[in-house]
């Protein structure tokens, strides 16, 4: 029996828990995630969903503010174990930790690529045709450590982040499983710091558009619904869209065309084909009426 210490906070690594929890050749025997936090207009405080995974197999689970604290760290070296498992835990291992029992990390990128908080969303930010979930074996540095195993992906040029978090979930449970069982340290090669990239937490403020180049807007579409969204200077949410073409230019947001179900603004570059958007403290509406509501149409701005 293999006995894992899990740590992990989002769905991505919800799924990789209970598929160890599923093994018959795997116990594990403590979770560690993030505390609760309050969620919603009326701040409820919510457990992340690992913690409801774990209490529902009756697997102790411990929230701390900081890993780092003694008492912490302490903790998880008299915690009998074989591995650590860490999958979008959202804090560093301190060295003490990482020298205990092999540690490894499940990041949804192909590494040395997208090191950082958002691999997914970058991604499709970067309009990649390709992703992966790259298992590692974890140093002190940030996603640096030595490459165990990478399974790749395609990914569709109309591909949200949505759709592609869910396959790159079921490509990390399945990676896990076999490192978990066939891999060691011998088997690990060396990251090439030298074509590192990294990606940063995703803020509301990366939705906001100004309509400058059509391919990267559909691109932050698809990257960002449905958080954060993207949204103009007016406070108007895009709720859908499409790609209409990448080449021409034209005066930014200026709406070329309408039909019964949506409309083309164009951009500096390439133009876009709005269908729903959802103004400041209303409700999501098809564009159509939305515009018929403010009285304009071809030839306005929508900016």
């Amino acid at each position: 029996m293999i006995r894992i210490v899990f740590m992990g906070t989002p769905d991505y690594a919800a799924s990789i828990l209970e598929a160890l929890i599923e093994a018959d050749d795997i116990e594990v025997v403590s979770v560690y995630t993030q505390p609760d936090k309050p969620v919603g207009r009326k701040a409820i405080l919510t457990p992340p969903i690992v913690k409801t995974v774990a209490k529902k197999s009756n697997i102790p689970v411990i929230q701390p503010n900081r890993l780092r604290d003694e008492d912490v760290v302490n903790e998880v070296l008299v915690t009998p174990c074989d591995m650590i498992v860490v999958a979008a835990y959202g804090q560093i291992l301190p060295k003490a930790i990482l020298e205990y029992v092999p540690c490894i990390n499940l990041h949804a990128s192909i590494l040395p690529h997208y090191r950082g908080a958002s691999p997914i969303q970058q991604s499709l930010l970067s309009n990649d045709t390709q992703s992966g979930v790259t298992a590692m074996w974890m140093d002190e540095g940030l996603d640096t450590g030595a490459i165990i195993k990478i399974e790749t992906l395609s990914i569709a040029d109309d591909e949200m982040v949505e759709s592609l978090y869910e396959r790159l979930t079921q490509t990390a449970v399945n990676l896990t499983l076999d490192v978990i069982r066939y891999w060691d340290r011998k088997s690990a090669t060396a990251q090439n710091d030298a074509e590192a990239t990294s990606c940063k937490k995703i803020l509301k403020s990366d939705g906001l558009i100004d309509f400058s180049n059509a391919r990267d807007i559909y691109n932050q579409y698809r990257a960002y619904t449905p958080w954060p969204g993207l949204y103009l200077e007016s406070g108007l949410k895009i709720k859908a869209m499409k790609l209409e073409e990448e080449k021409s230019r034209g005066e930014a947001g200026l709406i070329l065309t309408m039909d019964k179900e949506s409309i083309v603004v164009q951009c500096s570059c390439g133009s876009l084909r709005i269908m729903r958007v959802q103004a400041p403290s209303k409700q999501e509406t098809s564009v159509i009426d939305y515009l018929n509501g403010k009285r304009i149409g071809c030839g306005y701005s929508l900016v």
